[in-house]
């Protein structure tokens, strides 16, 4: 039987919904979501299987432009996840202008690659106004393949998607393992559930100012015991989280926790701690050690 296979990238501003998206599209809580923008940082592999076609969609930070070390990190990743990508899905929240659209097609005029404009956020508007964004969008009908109002809480659009996205994939034999929905390891998903509960938990600066590391997982059938470390740039930031009597780190643990025991199935044990590394996010020596090579 012929089969397909392909990297699709997954762009758009921040907060756009692209984690959402791709968590609705595997049926897995796999990509990191927060209300807050700019929280994912790194690229990631989701693999959805639909028919004969292996679809590889690759989560991405937002597109946006900040003069910060780590921002540029982010925004290298968007940029080489377009340009390694077979196919791309610009996600265009309903109520946004077109402009952001605007400054993606500029991005991509010289990469050739085909792009499907994915409607996002419809779900608080009206049938009337959803018509009259399709329509500002004609005037650009030539540029992408496909335009789809989507809805994650609707339930609208995935297969249709889907469809569409199978029909530019190359045909290719399956690149990996069908049983498996993403190539990060336990760790990687273990550190970014830990950071959605950051950015769940507490305000401010701290979720832009912090990382995880993973110290060590022990592994048993039932249970895995996690050592973990919090990582903040300021003594004061370290206060905040652990909080009075230490209310703060244990709800952020258990935040983190109840999400790694839905996604592994086991009990989890995690011992959560904090540590201040000066300045890590605004050095490239600080960055290193946290896997963002700039």
């Amino acid at each position: 039987m012929m089969t397909k296979a392909g990297f699709v990238a997954v762009v758009g501003r921040p907060n756009a919904g692209k984690s959402t998206l791709l968590n609705h599209v595997v049926g897995e809580k796999l990509a990191m979501v927060s209300k807050k923008a700019q929280a994912t940082r790194k690229r990631m592999n989701i693999i959805v299987m639909h028919d004969d076609t292996q679809i590889i969609f690759v989560d991405t930070p937002g597109i946006h432009e900040k003069e910060r070390l780590l921002n540029k990190f982010m925004m290298n990743e968007a940029l080489k996840a377009m340009g390694d990508a077979d196919l791309i899905v610009f996600l265009a929240p309903i109520t946004d202008k077109l402009t952001e659209y605007e400054k993606f097609l500029k991005m991509t005029e010289t990469r050739g690659t085909k792009h499907i404009v994915l409607l996002t956020k419809m779900d608080h508007v009206k049938q009337g106004d959803i018509l009259k964004k399709l329509g500002e969008y004609q005037k650009y009908q030539e540029r992408f393949e496909a335009i789809i109002p989507f809805s994650v809480n609707k339930k609208v659009g995935k297969a249709q998607l889907l469809n569409e996205i199978s029909k530019h994939l190359p045909d290719s034999p399956f690149l990996y393992d069908t049983e498996i929905l993403t190539t990060d390891n336990i760790r990687d998903i273990y550190k970014e559930l830990i950071r959605e509960s950051i950015f769940e938990n507490l305000s401010d600066e701290i979720p832009y100012e912090s990382d995880v590391t993973i110290e060590k997982i022990d592994e048993t059938d039932t249970l895995d015991t996690v050592y973990a470390t919090i990582v903040v740039e300021k003594e004061t930031q370290k206060g905040m989280i652990v909080g009075q009597k230490g209310e703060g780190i244990k709800r952020v643990g258990k935040f983190a926790r109840q999400q790694m025991e839905i996604f592994s199935g086991k009990r989890i044990f995690l011992d959560l701690h904090v540590s201040v590394k000066k300045g890590w996010s605004k050095n490239k020596d600080g960055l290193e050690e946290f896997g963002y090579i700039v």
